[in-house]
């Protein structure tokens, strides 16, 4: 799943554009960001944080980047991989 600050309209075009296969989440009043730490000032609301949390609720990877969307995937498959 994944969680940001913009409405959901804006999430719903954006995986319709990018075939996510995945749950969006809209957190507008940054309740979630603030709970996991990643709430900022200034234009940028929240920071881009990946956590990988396992079935049994525990966290197995916190992926931390600016700018590359796929090294985030690619940690967070990464993290699933030594898993098994």
């Amino acid at each position: 799943m994944g969680i940001s600050a913009d409405r959901s309209d804006r999430q719903r075009a954006f995986d319709e554009e990018n075939e996510l296969g995945f749950p969006l989440l809209s957190d507008t009043t940054k309740t979630v960001a603030k709970q996991f730490g990643v709430k900022r000032a200034g234009p940028l609301p929240t920071k881009r944080v990946t956590f990988v949390i396992d079935t049994n609720r525990s966290v197995l990877a916190v992926v931390k980047s600016e700018t590359s969307m796929t090294g985030h995937a690619d940690e967070a498959l990464e993290a699933l991989r030594r898993r098994v």
